[in-house]
Formats: structure tokens, C-alpha cells, sequence
């Protein structure tokens, strides 16, 4: 391809997050193949979606270098071209399953998470956190008094579920606090108003904070600062992205949700963590005066969950006009699956694309399939770093922050409705090419590469992931 061609996949993701159509010709790509076959077109959402990413870093350093206004140091500069290879699109999309640690393979699903199926149908769990785990078996009645491994108690999950109606098993669990989602059919037809990909709302006000200019810019989001209040996996995948560009990424977590020290060591390249309870009055306050000088704020959690600490994204932009806040979420922002917990798996049961995706014998018996990959969780994150390095960039010129909303129900229904197949680019594809390796204190990890990236730009983040949890609440 030639360094001017693009697709309407890459233009729709660029222009969502608010960037200038006429840019982005400057993105091209590098084939390898068919890589993440699939009947919906992963490839080029995937493709996309770090491509708008790639660009987006690219503005911001020209944004940011020379004199005069942004808008005139991005015109003198010339935003470079970005080419991005295929190859390292589809090992970063699967990178948790690439993930060595001392040579071992992390479990991708716990034995009690998956497709099961019910009387009528079937529906989806998720009982990778022990928490989740406990809730799911209390809510269907199955005791766990440790006798039995999860092997054993799958067999007892299958049996019960077997009984039961999808749809019944679907709220029993989530009222009980679990994740289970019923299979829903393949749709017919778009419907007339898809969830949308990204909703952008700049804030009212000026805020004070911009980023330096420097002349060269040693990374994009050099000197820039977030607070990251993500889990699994949209959101710390955004957050490894800002880190590899440059920015100070400290992740904030509850004492009292450890995290999976695999997941972790995958997701925290190049990040910071550090443990708040922002429920208690010392915890609350060291966090007011990190977020006092915070350039970003990445939250993942259920809408609302936040709010009562006073962390509403319109509280946040009342206080601090000029913070780049960005929320996701499983299901949208508005209807009554708003607030409910949901994971990639889960919006790929409950959007119809397990129904989509399923093949062969599978197909045939009812079974229901899956994409090649995580690709709404990483699709997602690269969308959320791509706006967040656009905010950045018009704040260097309005000084005013905004908020950006997500959702992996909107990336589905872009997937599903709104992304064009195209013909593979020519090419081989050697996952191989595309890891890299490193020590941390979890091991020897055998990891993928970033896929973003941009002319001069970093190839590798500049620290390897450190302890989760283990890092002081102070900025760099």
C-alpha cells in the first residue's frame, strides 16, 4: 500500500475521536496476511483503531513542537506519516495469550467461565475473580465448601444450568451479584440507532494546565499525567498505551480488589500502581492532590460507581476544567444494561456476535463461537488512548479538558454494522517478529510489541511492568 492509502474503517475511527478528516491519508499499512480471520471484519477494526492511535500521537508532537500556536506548529512541523504493520496489530490483540511468564502460559479462562448450556439456550459466564466466582456459584445455589476442585464443580455448573431456562440464569446471576449474560441471536438488520462509538463533550471552562513545548518532543505525552481507574481490559490497555507515549501512568485500586498478578503483568507495562481506599479520609486526601495536577483521568468502572466520591466526570470538569477524562463501559450509557458489569466475552454473547461467529461443527449443533480475539477490549483501549491524545492536543490550544465516553457495546456495534471487509493486504504473518522480551519482578516476561507507533517514536516502553500495588501515590 502506498503511504496515502486508508480505509473508511480508519477515517470513521479517527474522525470519532474528533480528529481533522483531511489527516488522515497520512496512515497506511503494512500487510500480513489474513491475519484474525473471522466472518466480521476484525481485521480492519483492529487495524483501525491503532492507526487512529498511531496518528493521534503523531499530531500531538507536532502539536507540541517549535513556537506559535499549536495549529501553526503542526502546519510548519507537517504531522509525519504513519505506517503500521499488521503483523503487530494482531500479536498486540492477543498479547494476553502471547504472554510468557518464565516460560508459563497464563490461563486465559478459569474452568468455570465460558458458554454453558441451559434448557432453552445458552449463556455466558465470567468467574475469573474469585469474587465473581463465589457469586456466580452462591447465586445458582451450587455449595463450594472446598471439597471440590472447579473441574469438578464445572460438572456440577453444567448439570444445573442444564435445568434452567438462559434468560432465567441471566438475572438470577446478576441480581446476585455475578456475570452471566443469555446468548442473543444474530441481529437481522442494523438497528436504527447503533450505540455510538464515542460521545465527546468539551468542558465550559478553561482550565490552566498545558503540556510544554519542546523542540524536539522526546515522546507525545511526555510530562503528561493520569490517573488510571481501570481493570480487565479496555482501560489498562489505553493506560500501557499513554505509558509507551511518554506519559506518567499511575494506576489507583481499591486494597480490597487485588488484581490478577497475570493480567497485570500483561496490561502494566510501563505503568505505576499504588493502592487508595478512597472511602477513607487520609487515602481520599492524597488522591484530591494527585488528581490536583492530573492531566488525565481513565475510569472503568460501572456508570455511577464513582459518583459518590465526588468523581463524576461532571464534578471532575467543574473542579478541574482542564482534565482529558475518559469513562468506559460494558454495555453504553444509557438503557437498562447500563449499569450492569460485563466483560468482552459477556458483549459478545449479549450483542449477537457469538451468534455471528459460530462455525463448523459448532455451528451446527448450536454452539456458539467467538472473535479471534479480545478485539472490543483492544479495540476499545486504542480508541480511548487515540482521544485522549486528541484531547491533549486541542487543549494545548482551548485549554479546555473534556470528557469522552466508550463503551464495548459501541465498538461491537460498530464491528457488526459499521466496518467494511476488505481483501487482505499481501503478506506473511510470524507472531514471532512482533515479541520481545524482559525481566520484571514477575518473571522473565516474553511479551508483544506495541503496535502504535510513528516516525522517531519509541519501539518499547521505557520501564517493565513493576508490582501491582507496590508503588508510592506521587507523581514522577
Amino acid at each position: 500500500m502506498t503511504p496515502t492509502d486508508h480505509d473508511a474503517a480508519t477515517l470513521h475511527a479517527w474522525t470519532a475521536v474528533g480528529g481533522r478528516p483531511e489527516l488522515v491519508g497520512r496512515v497506511s499499512y503494512a500487510g500480513a496476511g489474513d491475519v484474525l480471520p473471522a466472518k466480521l471484519p476484525v481485521r480492519q477494526l483492529a487495524r483501525a483503531t491503532v492507526g487512529a492511535c498511531s496518528l493521534a500521537a503523531a499530531e500531538l508532537v507536532a502539536a507540541r513542537g517549535g513556537t506559535g500556536t499549536p495549529g501553526e506548529r503542526a502546519a510548519a512541523q507537517r504531522i509525519p506519516e504513519v505506517r503500521v504493520a499488521e503483523g503487530a496489530v494482531a500479536t498486540a490483540f492477543h498479547s494476553e495469550r502471547h504472554l510468557r511468564i518464565d516460560g508459563r502460559a497464563p490461563t486465559a479462562f478459569a474452568p468455570l467461565s465460558g458458554f454453558w448450556r441451559t434448557s432453552d439456550n445458552w449463556v455466558r459466564t465470567h468467574a475469573n475473580y474469585p469474587h465473581h466466582r463465589a457469586r456466580l456459584l452462591r447465586a445458582l445455589g451450587i455449595p463450594d465448601d472446598g471439597s471440590r476442585d472447579d473441574r469438578a464443580l464445572a460438572g456440577v455448573l453444567a448439570a444445573e444450568l442444564a435445568t434452567r431456562e438462559a434468560a432465567e440464569v441471566q438475572e438470577t446471576v446478576y441480581a446476585g451479584g455475578g456475570l452471566a449474560v443469555a446468548l442473543a441471536p444474530a441481529p437481522a438488520a442494523a438497528p436504527d440507532e447503533l450505540v455510538p462509538l464515542v460521545e465527546t463533550r468539551e468542558a465550559a471552562e478553561r482550565g490552566s494546565r498545558r503540556l510544554p513545548a519542546r523542540a524536539p518532543v522526546a515522546a507525545p505525552a511526555d510530562g503528561v499525567r493520569v490517573l488510571d481507574l481501570t481493570r480487565v481490559l479496555a482501560g489498562p490497555v489505553a493506560g500501557r498505551t499513554l505509558a509507551l507515549l511518554g506519559a506518567d501512568v499511575l494506576r489507583v485500586d481499591a486494597p480490597q480488589l487485588p488484581e490478577d498478578a497475570d493480567t497485570y503483568a500483561d496490561t502494566g507495562m510501563g505503568k505505576r500502581s499504588t493502592l487508595l481506599d478512597l472511602g477513607a479520609a487520609g487515602d481520599r486526601e492524597v488522591f484530591e492532590e494527585l488528581l490536583a495536577t492530573a492531566d488525565v483521568v481513565l475510569s472503568a468502572y460501572r456508570p455511577g460507581a464513582l459518583d459518590r466520591h465526588g468523581l463524576a466526570p461532571e464534578a471532575l470538569l467543574d473542579r478541574h476544567p482542564g482534565l482529558v477524562v475518559a469513562q468506559l463501559s460494558a454495555w453504553g450509557w444509557t438503557g437498562p444494561w447500563a449499569g450492569r458489569r460485563g466483560f468482552d466475552s459477556l458483549v459478545q454473547a449479549g450483542t449477537g456476535i457469538a451468534a455471528i461467529e459460530a462455525t463448523g461443527a459448532a455451528a451446527a449443533s448450536g454452539r456458539p463461537g467467538a472473535l479471534p480475539a479480545q478485539a472490543l477490549d483492544h479495540g476499545t483501549g486504542y480508541l480511548v488512548a487515540a482521544g485522549v491524545l486528541r484531547g491533549l492536543t486541542e487543549r494545548q490550544e482551548t485549554g479546555r479538558g473534556r470528557r469522552m465516553r466508550y463503551s464495548l457495546a459501541g465498538t461491537a456495534a460498530w464491528l457488526m454494522h459499521g466496518v467494511r471487509r476488505e481483501a487482505p493486504s499481501e503478506g506473511a504473518y510470524d507472531a514471532r517478529r512482533w515479541m520481545t522480551a524482559c525481566e520484571s519482578p514477575y518473571g522473565k516476561l516474553d511479551h508483544a510489541l506495541p503496535p502504535v507507533g510513528y516516525p522517531g517514536g519509541p519501539d518499547g516502553w521505557a520501564r517493565p511492568v513493576g508490582l501491582w500495588g507496590a508503588d508510592a501515590p506521587a507523581w514522577r
